[in-house]
């Protein structure tokens, strides 16, 4: 009698990867792949979405050909597929030993072979890949072949034909990123018939969701900081803002910090890049494009100093922090600012684009301003059906207060009216409160019938209200600050609509969730002092030799022979073989 695939595959997941079973929707997906079907999985970050294509292709004759956005993210990968005894390679513009690889490949020693979608697309790869057997094709970061999706590539749409060309290769495409739309067209232009989505969901619960107004974002950012040890990465919008917050932070809190972004030299974006790899505490501070090449396991946050482009932009960088599964926070600092920039630009859209543009900014403004479930808001978008609660978000630990400011609403958009819809919020509060100042005279907007309605009372509550509704689009922006009435500014004036505001519970008082790693246990700190002289010898991130769990998995068992050390998770033959007498022998000497 034959073993069956999937008890095969548990037997292979033990002596490569070091783990009993799979995780989630991995059997699903791993069930469809040695089966020969085509499928679209999606499943969130840090689910083990890699381990999927990564696992057959060690057990199946033949390569694994993956397609992947960005060439660190492909050497990321290689490291680890090689650390735990997978035969893979890079074939890409700066890899040197294209020579061999191309030798290997025909030569059937490989079982992963990782592209760029550009090469993949041309015909000499082509006809390459008809010199050997091949037993899947993966495509990494899948949403990126959907004119739908939040991070388009062009060139993944020229993958089809290529994959067409070889009928009897099974197609697994993979994304952690993709609302109901964007999956039904990665499926129709990569040939995935309609049984094959496998749909994991979109939860991430070791993270925790927090937005709050910016006021000071390096004041803001090293408090987080302080109550997060370990690696962390902070978005800013701007080259100029990236380099400044990043001088900011490091004097601030002593921690090293290093800036990233295109503007800097190749040879000092990719040593910052490096050092943040091989890091277990430094932050680095970049523009979006940073991290979706890095697979880095142990980011223990991730903040945004302001809005991204989309909930889907959003929830991929925040997906960046805690793939280890252990805890990580995810902080958001947002202003009207960023929202009146965000709908300036949709002008630049394309028209038959700028629909959905709109609708993406406005479920954005939802997200930052709902006073529920951080997390719900989240999952809902991309179609699922959670818990109105999920207990592991500001508002859920924390519930913020809400305010009918309708009657509000209708004053300050009443003044934004009559003193001609030119003036910021600021000199709108101004005119409201009835303030003694001479710029208001000499407009004479002193006279207005709306000069001096707001008592001491509501006037702390203008500058909340003013940023809700920039946020909704209710009053926009121009260039110069002044603000305008925009869509939905009628609805409320004339009593068709209310408008409730979140008053944000004060700092401080915030539960903290601790590090998962015991502090002042001498033998998990030897542990992990070996680890990084391990990673140092082999020219390897320290995550790749063993991640936290697995030291705290021997830190808390001693074990004192091979085979009680192979029988922990994370360690798999390979590694096994590798590091197993030196991890034993420091387990012995504590």
């Amino acid at each position: 009698m034959t073993t069956p695939p999937l008890e095969e595959a548990r037997g292979a997941l033990r002596r490569l990867f070091g783990f009993d079973d799979f995780r989630g929707r991995q059997a699903d997906v791993m069930g469809r792949v040695l089966a020969g079907r085509s499928t679209l999985a999606v499943m969130p970050t840090g689910a083990g979405k890699s381990l999927t294509y990564q696992l057959p292709a060690a057990m199946l004759p033949g390569t694994c050909v993956v397609v992947s956005p960005l060439i660190a993210l492909m050497h990321d990968q290689l490291r680890s597929a090689r650390a735990n005894g997978i035969r893979a390679a890079t074939l890409t513009s700066v890899d040197e030993d294209w020579r061999d690889t191309i030798e290997a490949f025909r030569a059937g020693a490989l079982d992963l072979l990782y592209v760029a979608p550009e090469r993949a697309s041309q015909p000499g790869f082509r006809a390459l890949l008809a010199e050997a057997p091949l037993n899947l094709f993966a495509i990494d970061e899948a949403h990126c072949v959907s004119e739908w999706g939040h991070d388009f590539r062009p060139d993944y749409r020229q993958l089809r034909p290529l994959m067409e060309a070889f009928p009897g290769v099974p197609r697994l495409a993979l994304t952690a990123t993709a609302d109901r739309q964007t999956r039904a067209d990665v499926m129709a232009q990569l040939g995935i018939p309609g049984d094959g989505l496998v749909l994991a969901g979109f939860d991430r619960p070791n993270i925790r969701y927090a937005m709050r107004p910016r006021d000071n974002a390096a004041r803001q950012i090293a408090q987080l900081m302080a109550t997060r040890p370990g690696p962390g990465i902070v978005y800013a919008p701007t080259r100029a803002k990236t380099e400044r917050l990043a001088g900011q932070l490091a004097a601030a809190t002593g921690r090293e910090v290093r800036p990233y972004h295109a503007g800097l030299p190749p040879e000092v974006r990719a040593a910052n890049q490096a050092a943040f790899v091989a890091s277990e505490d430094m932050v680095v501070v970049a523009t979006i494009a940073f991290g979706m090449g890095i697979d880095k396991p142990d980011v223990r946050f991730v903040a945004h100093a302001g809005v991204p482009k989309s909930i889907e932009a959003y929830y991929q960088e925040t997906g960046r922090a805690g793939r280890d599964g252990d805890a990580a926070e995810a902080v958001l600092l947002w202003s009207a600012s960023d929202f009146a920039t965000a709908r300036q630009r949709l002008s630049e859209v394309p028209e038959d684009r700028r629909a959905g543009e709109r609708a993406r900014l406005d479920a954005l403004a939802a997200l930052v301003e709902t006073p529920g479930c951080r997390r719900a808001v989240l999952l809902r978008h991309f179609g699922e059906e959670p818990p109105a609660e999920c207990g592991n978000c500001d508002n859920c630990l924390e519930k913020p207060g809400v305010i009918d400011a309708t009657e509000l609403a209708r004053k300050l958009l009443s003044a934004a009216w009559r003193t001609g819809q030119s003036f910021g919020a600021g000199h709108l509060a101004k005119v409201l409160t009835g303030a003694d100042d001479e710029r208001i005279r000499r407009r004479g907007h002193d006279q207005l019938s709306v000069f001096g309605i707001v008592g001491a009372e509501e006037a702390p509550l203008l500058q909340p209200l003013a940023r809700a509704l920039q946020a909704r689009g209710v009053l926009v922006a121009d260039a110069h600050g002044g603000l305008a009435l925009g869509g939905g500014a009628r609805a409320i004036l004339t009593g068709g609509e209310a408008v409730e505001i979140v008053i944000p519970p004060r700092r401080g008082s915030r539960r903290e969730r601790a590090s998962e790693n015991p502090v002042g246990d001498p033998l998990f700190d030897a542990l992990r002092a070996l680890r990084r002289e391990l990673a140092q010898e082999a020219g390897v991130p320290p995550y790749v030799i063993f991640h936290d769990s697995t030291l705290r998995a021997m830190a808390e068992a001693r074990p004192g022979t091979l085979a009680a050390l192979g029988a922990l998770p994370g360690v798999g033959a390979r590694k096994l073989e590798a590091y197993g007498a030196r991890f034993l022998k420091e387990i012995e000497s504590a």
